[in-house]
């Protein structure tokens, strides 16, 4: 009965989606280490609404870094950049509004990247990193 509700439960797109987001968001940190960024979080939960999360938060010098990862296979038809539409910068910008509230000293520069992982199955991922996206208005403070 265990080994059918396992093979069943492994056929679920849900647990092949988490493991490849989890093995994208490594590779994200591991590539932005090795660009002089250090993470400061991972997974981040906004406390009043558990659904909001900040895939990575980084520090490039003085600057805090909010970074979404988008993790795609080598066929996938929509590039992670792209994936990040309206309605997900709305969420992010509305998480990490959170995450400025919880830290102190407050920053004074902060910024949102993209990190876009392709996994290609024959080598290594091919890792793309776009920085400063538009996301925080002109004026904005916490």
């Amino acid at each position: 009965m265990w080994r059918l509700f396992r093979s069943w439960l492994s056929c679920l797109p849900f647990s092949r989606e988490v493991t490849t987001g989890e093995r994208g968001e490594r590779i994200a940190a591991d590539f932005l280490r090795k660009q002089g960024y250090r993470v400061v979080a991972r997974n981040w939960r906004n406390p009043r609404d558990r659904r909001d999360e900040l895939d990575l938060v980084c520090r490039d010098g003085e600057v805090l870094v909010f970074v979404e990862v988008k993790t795609r296979d080598s066929g996938a038809l929509v590039a992670g950049y792209h994936a990040v539409d309206v309605r997900k910068k709305k969420v992010i910008l509305r998480t990490a509004k959170a995450y400025l509230r919880k830290v102190r000293p407050l920053p004074n520069t902060y910024r949102f990247d993209i990190v876009e992982v392709t996994l290609v199955p024959a080598g290594g991922p091919e890792v793309r990193h776009y920085q400063n996206i538009d996301l925080f208005p002109k004026h904005f403070r916490p």
